[in-house]
């Protein structure tokens, strides 16, 4: 009789995962499964597919290499009820366990299958805490409960505090919290990216690749060009190469976009980071002790930290907090389908075609690009928070419910009503020009601001304040913004209307 049987997810690929803690591997197993419900609930990139099913795989080789008993069901096993209940019940009858070990998981949707299994099974099923992140669950209902995490500056703070990264004495490295104002620099005129490192994919890779392309050819995106890593010694190389290589210099171009540059300077560990082959503390020391080493400037490596220990941490607390009421959230009544162009419908707008053929190519975007452009354009055209949602969560090869949901219902579309950010990120075709050269050979305008040959986030943007004046007029943080449109004619306003209604609604520009 197996006493454990510790059911390990696809997003829980860690060493040292609270469940795996618990094993003693003479006598316990543990269970991964691959099923069809956890690559179709959405239509995932086909990157994204092969990224996990081979992590997974090449995981569960290297727990059997560290004498561990591994219960692997495969995709095509004959067999395979392709769901998680269904696996672990096949499971519990194969193996006879005295009890379940499983680590929490990172979506809503698992926990609720979760809290069935209990009863379900007739076993006992220890749901352990998921203590891969600087702030559980718990200390974030704490930080709530102390008014602390009502914007993520103020938790990010906290953070800092709690775990001295960045702290000099009980106080902030350099003087400062953040060091955003210097991390908004375009990029200059002949500036050359490192070469990015990319890994071949190995004989478990190429098979899953060749399953992928089998059974998932009608989904989004490309596969040709993979390259991820899908090992943990593979995602330490990646982080070295990126500290080494591009951290001294990711701060001062973080907010930067090139036509034809996918990676520039950016981490590129971000599907590494969720699926568990690194963790959040390993990645924020290493990247604090360049700056301690001299290898990396402060403000690259605040910049960086403050995305990890920030950002992230604080969107998986908003995620858990607010869940289940969050996601039917529409504070901005947006309601229009997601246009074709997401899905690779040729555009003339060039930056959206440069963003949207990076995900397709790579399942892969930087987040200016999918906040201030497929993101921004979603918010300045009204689409359906839950469209976008879905999208985001389809085409990235990072992107869990957890931390998608939080990024694009409330950063993105604003749709939660200011829960996450103070204001909507809506910005025009400038912000575009001042962090990039997409507008440069564009088919639209920049200079023109309303009618045909305009760039559409122009009156996108201004229509898009007319359009929500009722809610966002009063917004301190926007009392400049409404001014300026106060200061305009009717005669613009009404342009500006017919321009974007022209625009997305296909109506006439007469």
């Amino acid at each position: 009789m197996t006493r454990n049987l510790c059911f390990v997810l696809g997003d829980q690929l860690t060493r040292d995962l609270s469940s795996l803690q618990r094993l003693i591997p003479e006598r316990d197993v543990v269970l991964m499964v691959e099923v069809g419900d956890e690559t179709t609930y959405v239509r995932h990139h086909p990157q994204k597919i092969a990224f996990i099913l081979s992590a997974m795989r090449h995981f569960a080789e290297d727990l059997r290499e560290r004498g561990i008993t591994v219960d692997y069901v495969k995709l095509d096993d004959e067999d395979n009820t392709h769901s998680f209940s269904g696996e672990l019940a096949r499971a519990v009858k194969r193996h006879d366990p005295e009890r379940i070990l499983v680590t929490e998981p990172g979506e809503w949707r698992v926990w609720q299958m979760m809290g069935d299994w209990e009863t379900d099974l007739d076993l006992p099923v220890d749901i352990l805490d998921d203590d891969r992140f600087y702030c559980s669950r718990d200390r974030f209902a704490e930080l709530v409960e102390d008014r602390k995490t009502g914007r993520m500056e103020y938790f990010y703070r906290e953070m800092r505090r709690e775990t001295g990264l960045l702290m000099e004495d009980g106080e902030p490295a350099g003087g400062a919290w953040n060091f955003d104002k210097e991390n908004r620099k375009s990029l200059p005129k002949g500036f050359a990216p490192p070469h990015r490192m990319r890994f071949r994919p190995d004989e478990i890779t190429q098979e899953m690749l060749e399953l992928v392309a089998a059974r998932f050819d009608n989904h989004f995106g490309d596969l040709e060009g993979f390259g991820w890593a899908v090992t943990r010694d593979e995602a330490l190389r990646a982080l070295r190469h990126f500290i080494k290589e591009c951290l001294p210099s990711f701060g001062d171009y973080q907010d930067a976009m090139k036509t034809g540059e996918d990676f520039l300077l950016h981490g590129l560990i971000s599907p590494y980071l969720n699926a568990g082959l690194l963790t959040a503390s390993e990645v924020c020391d290493k990247a604090a002790a360049a700056w301690k080493d001299g290898d990396a400037p402060l403000n690259a490596v605040e910049g960086f930290v403050r995305q990890i220990l920030g950002w992230r941490e604080y969107v998986r607390g908003i995620y858990w907090t607010e869940m289940p009421e969050y996601v039917e959230g529409n504070y901005l009544n947006a309601k229009r389908d997601l246009p074709a162009m997401y899905w690779g419908a040729e555009t003339d707008m060039r930056c959206m075609a440069e963003c949207i053929g990076t995900t397709q190519r790579h399942a892969y975007a930087h987040h200016i690009q999918r906040l201030m452009v497929t993101g921004n354009f979603a918010l300045l055209a009204g689409v359906a928070p839950k469209q976008i949602e879905q999208w985001y969560l389809e085409v990235y090869a990072d992107a869990y419910e957890w931390v998608e949901l939080p990024n694009v219902h409330g950063m993105v579309m604003h749709a939660d009503g200011g829960r996450l950010g103070s204001k909507p990120y809506a910005a025009s075709g400038a912000y575009i020009n001042r962090m990039s050269d997409y507008c440069a050979n564009c088919s639209y305008d920049l200079k023109q601001k309303t009618g045909k040959e305009a760039c559409p986030f122009n009156y996108l943007y201004w229509n898009f304040l007319i359009e929500n004046e009722g809610k966002l007029g009063n917004n301190q943080r926007m009392g400049l913004i409404y001014g300026n449109l106060r200061r305009k004619s009717e005669e613009e306003k009404a342009e500006i209307t017919r321009s974007a209604r022209a625009f997305l609604d296909g109506g006439s520009w007469d």
